[in-house]
Order: C-alpha cells, then sequence, then structure tokens
C-alpha cells in the first residue's frame, strides 16, 4: 500500500507542480488564451493564490515523507488539495465545462486516497 500512496502521490505532485506555477508565473489573459476560460472569472491575485495552493500543496505531498520531518503534513496537503479540487469541480460545472469537472473529480479522488492512506498509522 506504501508503495501505491507513493505513486499516486508523486503523480498528483507533479501535475499540481506544474499546474500551479503555470498559474504563479503567467497573466490572466494568457492562461485565458491557452484554454483556461475560468481564469477570466477571477481576479488575477486569486489565480496567484490558487496557483500557490498548488505548488504549496505538491510540495507538502513529497518532502515532509522524504525528510521524515512533519509528516503529518502530508495528508493535510492532500486534503489541502483535495479542497481545491472541489473548488475547481463547482467553477467548471457553472460553466458548462464538464470534462474538465471529470478531471477534477479524479485528482480530488487521488489526493483523497492519498489523504486517507498517509492519516492511517500502518501507511508510513
Amino acid at each position: 500500500m506504501n508503495i501505491t500512496l507513493w505513486i499516486i502521490a508523486s503523480v498528483l505532485a507533479l501535475a499540481f507542480l506544474g499546474a500551479g506555477a503555470m498559474k504563479l508565473a503567467q497573466p490572466q489573459g494568457k492562461l485565458a488564451a491557452s484554454g483556461m476560460g475560468w481564469a477570466e472569472d477571477f481576479t488575477p491575485s486569486a489565480i496567484k493564490a490558487i496557483g500557490l495552493a498548488e505548488v504549496l500543496g505538491a510540495l507538502g505531498l513529497i518532502l515532509p515523507a522524504v525528510m521524515g520531518i512533519a509528516t503529518f503534513l502530508v495528508p493535510v496537503a492532500a486534503t489541502g488539495l483535495a479542497i481545491v479540487m472541489v473548488g475547481a469541480i463547482i467553477t467548471h460545472l457553472k460553466r458548462g465545462e464538464k470534462q474538465m469537472a471529470v478531471i477534477n473529480v479524479v485528482l480530488a479522488a487521488l489526493a483523497l486516497i492519498v489523504a486517507v492512506g498517509r492519516y492511517s498509522t500502518w501507511a508510513f
């Protein structure tokens, strides 16, 4: 089970690190033009906050466990990312973007698997 959780956490970390870094590095207009139409519905500072949450969540999935310091942060980060995905699901459904909502449901489910697996005492 531990190996499975590491694989899921690593995939999630890569996905959220990339997505978050993009939100932090690119302006709102460029994000909207690149297919992230939802960005038009948010302020630039809100987009940066979402990006920062995703980057910090990605780091929180991996670094505490690798370093063996404050490992309780791994399930906290996974839970936080699942919450971010709930917001993304709501946003995409409001915009009628069902395919994007499905992707967010999958990401949220994977984050919850990591959270539940890492909250248990046998996972580390």
